[in-house]
């Protein structure tokens, strides 16, 4: 979800690390699902991007599957 959604922004993982004051290795491990972000990152992640927290975690996914 985090990847379509720096995606659709037109931003490189680089560019979007600036955003966030993180490295572009952490992104990478955050759209690959090696990497967490934190509870306040995420909370920023879903404000920045304009969505819930639940649908950058997946859980509206899973809950569509149920």
């Amino acid at each position: 979800m985090l990847r379509e959604l720096r995606q659709e922004r037109n931003l490189s993982q680089s560019q979007f690390a600036k955003e966030f004051n993180v490295s572009q290795t952490t992104v990478s491990g955050w759209e690959t699902g090696y990497r967490e972000p934190d509870i306040n990152t995420l909370i920023e992640l879903a404000k920045y991007f304009g969505v819930t927290t639940d649908s950058l975690l997946g859980v509206e996914d899973c809950l569509k599957q149920k």
